[in-house]
């Protein structure tokens, strides 16, 4: 409980010193779209061409796990997936579509140390996900296995948590409180059976975590969704630790043939 309010003091003060650091930050250098680098009136924000350029996920979805449909046959609708087979988590929303417009740019914060994108996607993804987010005790973002982690310097999902969370002042993201067990090879190219195979025992519980967990509703954060392999084995291992419900944020989705999985 401490623990929680320490953060919430932290947040509060911190926002009029971030305000301040911005507008400092536009004089010295002034705003550049995040993709090609032309002049914008923000920073993190991006250009109108580049921004036309992107598929944002609007409209009808799945009410489970966000797939976009093209008919919309009410509040309740599930796609053929959930309905045939409900995931564990509660329900799970994307910004936009993982296509060859945002590949690139989510390929750059993911493995070219573009981690200032983290501000600029995390706004994206707390505007889908409000109605996730608002009912969210903790942020828990999918791990990497420290020897990938060590490789690469930083987790780009662990970014985008704290990106989202700092939306809300009273929500605790917990960076470590899954781990992964086993450096795996990569999810790419792996069909959904694979993806699935891949990840059955791949996550566990940090001890410290857990009494957090407990009774929690936790929002679990990713950058991609393509089958929905690795949040569901990320909410299978939340709930076994005791957590009340599971959903699922993420920055992109694979929709049918829009993309190759990355």
């Amino acid at each position: 409980m401490r623990r929680r309010e320490n953060e919430k003091t932290a947040v509060l003060f911190e926002r009029p010193v971030r305000r301040l650091l911005r507008a400092a930050l536009d004089v010295v250098l002034p705003p550049r779209c995040v993709d090609c680098r032309s002049a914008v009136d923000r920073q993190g924000g991006l250009c109108p061409e580049c921004w036309k350029k992107l598929s944002f996920i609007e409209g009808t979805v799945c009410t489970v796990c966000g797939y976009p449909v093209e008919t919309d046959p009410g509040r309740d609708m599930l796609c053929g997936a959930c309905a045939q087979r409900r995931p564990s988590y509660a329900r799970a929303r994307s910004a936009l579509r993982y296509d060859d417009a945002s590949r690139d740019l989510i390929l750059a914060f993911k493995h070219g140390d573009r981690t200032e994108l983290a501000t600029t996607f995390g706004t994206w993804m707390s505007r889908c996900g409000t109605d996730l987010l608002s009912r969210c005790d903790v942020v828990v973002p999918v791990p990497l296995h420290w020897r990938r982690l060590f490789r690469r310097r930083y987790n780009q999902t662990a970014l985008l948590a704290r990106s989202v969370a700092s939306a809300r002042h009273d929500v605790s993201v917990l960076p470590d409180a899954l781990r992964r067990l086993n450096n795996d090879p990569s999810q790419a190219g792996r069909n959904a059976a694979a993806r699935r195979d891949n990840v059955r025992s791949a996550f566990g519980v940090s001890p410290r975590a857990t009494r957090d967990l407990r009774n929690s509703r936790a929002l679990v954060v990713d950058d991609v969704f393509t089958t929905g392999a690795t949040v569901e084995a990320c909410a299978r291992t939340l709930l076994a630790a005791g957590a009340a419900e599971v959903s699922v944020l993420t920055l992109g989705r694979v929709v049918r043939s829009d993309s190759d999985p990355i």
